[in-house]
């Protein structure tokens, strides 16, 4: 019988003997992390509990972007053997450098969290993500090959080809974009391709992009394939972080690697597991650059309960959005996700969808443009406006705005293969 664990010892560990190797590799990172500019004043040599780590500042975005480029670094810079960085879309980019052993650890735990989920040496893993400075398609790679899978570095784009290779080498394990795998369902529908009858495909890992439950079962109804939820971020290395084992509930964070803690976004405060906040890492065996305490702006919340799997580590949910990804629309606080759960649920909505947020005078207006499946969009005229009143009223049930819906033809959006644009903001540029 196949063994379900990649290291059983290590994700078994019971609670007192888990926190017990935290202590012991936060105080070795603590030591470590004095060796950066950026930490040597400001963290203590040692604690003598996990409860101590709430003393220490949090550590921000803004602050790497400040220490930009060397300030975290804790090793000779003759030790670093690679460097990844942030989209830098917003500002500055963030700059993370790694040693030998960070990337062997790294590519430990991603075959960690693939074998997880069932994937094994004799499966074939096309790597869907573009490569280069962003952490997805290295991170992925290199964990498959780790785990001893075939692995197609196919990047991002180039759906026909991506199709292709999908049918030469029967893959079985895709790592995709969840608004790209929608694309290119459309494109192999083109091509006559059912992926359900003509490839291969058991498992898809979905990433890089916020998206909902909803989106997930379409797609798992789509392909025919088990679509697995992941987290990770670049400054905790990318993927890797967390992701969900077979029982798809909750996405276990290697707390070997990681001290989880969930706070209130305003004031900073500890919340206690199950309750909702966001969630603020802290590397345990980092040596190029240590972080401590560092607050990743991502909404979630951790399960009290144990898994039924086995695994010790504790899980957190579904990330719900990003704390400055909230959208206020005349007071009323919202996450683009909460839109998305609702399109996604209605079977007469087609896989693309756009939210674009302007004034009218001094009130907020929000327009979801929605394409819609073919057959809808050429039926009677009265079937849109049934489907659009539809729309309207359970977005404004679910989020408490009532939206401007405008229903467009299918494929007319504005198509992505890496991250997809969701949201376009005009309120800024409309001001005055």
């Amino acid at each position: 019988m196949d063994r379900e664990f990649w290291n059983k010892e290590i994700e078994t560990l019971d609670r007192k003997r888990l926190e017990e190797l935290q202590l012991e590799r936060l105080n070795d990172t603590l030591a470590r992390a004095k060796k950066s500019e950026f930490y040597r004043n400001r963290i203590p040599e040692r604690v003598e509990s996990l409860a101590e780590l709430q003393d220490i500042p949090f550590t921000t975005k803004d602050d790497l972007r400040k220490s930009f480029p060397f300030g975290m670094v804790a090793v000779d810079p003759s030790e670093l053997v690679r460097v990844h960085s942030s989209s830098g879309t917003t500002g500055q980019a963030t700059v993370i450098y790694h040693t030998r052993k960070d990337i062997e650890n790294w590519a430990d735990l991603v075959a960690r969290c693939m074998y997880m989920t069932g994937v094994r040496k004799n499966d074939v893993f096309q790597n869907m993500m573009g490569y280069g400075l962003f952490t997805g398609g290295l991170g992925l790679h290199y964990g498959s090959e780790k785990l001893g899978s075939l692995t197609i570095p196919a990047s991002s784009g180039n759906s026909k080809r991506q199709i292709m290779l999908m049918k030469n080498f029967n893959t079985t394990v895709v790592h995709i974009t969840p608004s790209y795998a929608l694309h290119l369902y459309t494109i192999m529908l083109d091509e006559g391709i059912d992926p359900r009858r003509d490839l291969k495909l058991k498992i898809a890992f979905l990433g890089a992009e916020p998206y909902t439950e909803e989106t997930r079962k379409r797609l798992e109804e789509l392909y025919g394939f088990d679509a697995f939820n992941s987290y990770g971020l670049s400054e905790m290395n990318g993927p890797g972080v967390a992701f969900e084992c077979r029982n798809k509930d909750g996405m276990h964070l290697w707390e070997d690697h990681y001290i989880i803690e969930v706070i209130d976004p305003v004031t900073g405060e500890v919340l206690r597991d199950g309750e909702e906040g966001e969630l603020v890492l802290t590397t345990l065996m980092r040596e190029g650059m240590p972080i401590i305490r560092y607050r990743t702006g991502d909404i979630t919340r951790v399960y009290p309960e144990p898994c039924s799997c086995g695994r010790t580590h504790r899980r957190i949910s579904r990330i719900k959005g990003r704390s400055d990804d909230m959208l206020i629309i005349n007071g009323v606080n919202l996450y683009p996700m909460q839109i998305e759960k609702v399109l996604m649920g209605i079977p007469e909505v087609g896989n693309n969808y756009l939210i674009e947020i302007d004034k009218v005078g001094y009130l907020d207006r929000i327009n979801v443009k929605v394409e819609v499946r073919p057959e809808i969009f050429k039926g009677d005229v009265r079937d849109l406006e049934n489907l659009k009143h539809k729309i309207i009223e359970e977005l404004k049930t679910n989020v408490l705005v009532k939206p401007h819906v405008i229903l467009v033809e299918p494929n007319s959006l504005p198509k992505s293969e890496g991250k997809a644009v969701r949201v376009i903001d005009k309120r800024k540029s409309q001001e005055v």
